[in-house]
């Protein structure tokens, strides 16, 4: 797979894949200006109302920045949206800065992509014909996943894949050609 072909998914899965799961309770501060050509992540939410039901949160979180403190992945952005109770009545809307670690969804790697051309073999009197035959192996890493995850690491020797830091930089920088469309 191409390189730029793989930074291009990567990108598109972690920003769909964003972890957000913590958000400070501070007071709502005004959102850093973002360009409409930034995909926004859908976040949704639940959280208990004032009558002791679950209300939802329904919004979107659009990056404007990544980093590596601590050689940790994290994304910079604003979350935006709206809080309803469970009687359905909007009761606040969220436009905050937040900062939430960033994680790649599930990923596949191709293991083995064969293909055998159709095959006659005459074994002293036994014969076998065997038309064509294509084998793809694909391995998914996730957690849990112990051989999936293995095979890609694997496959993935050779890659050179790129530190948290690095990744931060390739980040920005197609965030900034995003931000340029």
């Amino acid at each position: 797979m191409a390189l730029r072909k793989r930074l291009s998914i990567l990108a598109v899965t972690l920003v769909a894949a964003l972890g957000l799961t913590a958000v400070g309770a501070g007071p709502a501060t005004a959102a850093p200006a973002t360009t409409a050509a930034v995909p926004s992540a859908p976040v949704t939410g639940t959280f208990t109302d004032a009558a002791g039901k679950t209300g939802t949160f329904a919004g979107g979180f659009t990056p404007t920045k990544f980093a590596a403190p601590g050689g940790n992945l994290v994304a910079t952005g604003t979350l935006t949206g709206t809080l309803t109770d469970a009687a359905g009545n909007a009761v606040g809307t969220v436009n905050q800065p937040v900062t939430a670690p960033a994680a790649v969804a599930q990923a596949t790697c191709r293991v083995l992509d064969l293909t055998l051309g159709p095959l006659h073999l005459d074994l002293l009197g036994l014969v076998v014909d065997l038309n064509q035959v294509h084998l793809v192996i694909t391995a998914v890493s996730a957690p849990g996943n112990l051989l999936g995850n293995l095979l890609c690491a694997i496959v993935g020797l050779l890659d050179g894949t790129p530190a948290a830091g690095s990744l931060a930089a390739i980040l920005n920088f197609l965030l900034a050609l995003l931000g340029g469309l």
